[in-house]
């Protein structure tokens, strides 16, 4: 956070992956960097905390277990209370259709794991700042 207006602009992150250590470990990180994180194990529990909890980004791990990333980024995409939502996919797969296929779906942002921390930070920055539009920071 570099200025005071800064302080008024924390945003809430949806970590959605089934690993448990690797949840642990990337919401740590997160949350050292400033961000409210929640978290989900499934696609079912994401797409259910969106609805309640009004993340302002998702990171959606692609292979999960019932419904999939990819899925869920649909179903997340479809809505119109979600839509708005951006979504980065996080996986292990990293082949170009890979990433075709989760921009296919509805994703905003695409990053392999392992997650190169940085990366992923600027990422997420340039998304929300999208997201808030230009006169954001006026």
């Amino acid at each position: 956070m570099n200025d005071v207006s800064d302080a008024f602009m924390i945003s809430k992150l949806l970590l959605v992956e089934d690993n448990e250590s690797n949840r642990d470990m990337l919401s740590r990180r997160l949350v050292r960097r400033g961000f409210e994180v929640v978290t989900a194990a499934d696609g079912e529990s994401a797409i259910r905390i969106i609805r309640e909890a009004k993340p302002d980004l998702v990171l959606m791990d692609m292979s999960l277990p019932g419904i999939n990333g990819w899925d869920a980024t649909r179903i997340i995409k479809s809505s119109s209370e979600t839509s708005a939502i951006p979504v980065v996919a996080l996986t292990a797969h990293a082949m170009t259709s890979d990433r075709e296929e989760a921009f296919a779906a509805g994703c905003n942002g695409f990053e392999t794991k392992p997650i190169e921390m940085d990366k992923l930070l600027a990422t997420i920055d340039g998304l929300l700042a999208r997201k808030r539009g230009p006169n954001a920071d006026a």
